[in-house]
């Protein structure tokens, strides 16, 4: 029960961190700033999270959980690669142009320090990066796919899923993008990269 209380807790001090953060930027957002906003003691966020930007790793690795989750089940499985990417699309590209990433690529763009830029890409890009490049290795060996090099394969792959999407969720020329939006261009994206990169006997 105490783990329990422990995750509702961390949940309430994460939800207040993007409360601050939108209201303040990176820069103006402080451990004492988030603890009286979550009502709880700049103690125990400092013992559960070490300091700023240890919570702010937290906040994105929390966010990237469930395509990273997502993935490193697919790849147990002998889906093919394809199928993996079909069921991938449109959580990448709901988690991408979400509330909450708008809202830390938002303060990442105004961090001068660069330090939450650095965060997320130690916690979002460059954990979920690599295991897409293992679908797309998957692809080639299943005769799926033909590339050269697996990350330029993921390059292309998450150019045609989101584009500028995500900027203009940034900048606030987007809505945040429903369910079925997101599956159309995932769908839509999958296609092009098929007739793209689609090996001969799949062409």
């Amino acid at each position: 029960m105490r783990e329990e209380k422990r995750s509702l807790r961390q949940k309430q001090i994460e939800s207040a961190a993007y409360e601050v953060l939108e209201a303040k930027g990176y820069g103006g957002t402080s451990m004492l700033g988030i603890a009286k906003q979550a009502r709880a003691s700049n103690e125990t966020l400092y013992n559960w999270y070490g300091d700023k930007q240890g919570l702010f790793q937290a906040l994105v690795t929390r966010n990237a959980e469930e395509v990273k989750s997502h993935l490193e089940a697919e790849l147990k499985t002998d889906n093919d690669a394809l199928s993996i990417l079909g069921t991938l699309g449109p959580k990448l590209l709901s988690l991408l142009t979400g509330d909450r990433a708008v809202a830390l690529n938002r303060a990442a763009a105004a961090d001068s320090s660069g330090e939450l830029g650095a965060t997320l890409s130690k916690a979002g890009r460059e954990t979920v990066f690599p295991l897409l490049e293992q679908v797309m290795l998957r692809a080639r060996e299943e005769g799926q796919l033909a590339f050269e090099r697996s990350g330029e394969a993921v390059g292309l792959y998450l150019d045609l899923l989101i584009g500028d999407q995500q900027i203009r969720r940034v900048i606030g020329r987007l809505p945040s993008p429903t369910p079925a939006f997101c599956a159309e261009r995932a769908e839509r994206a999958l296609g092009h990269l098929s007739r793209l990169l689609g090996a001969p006997s799949h062409r």
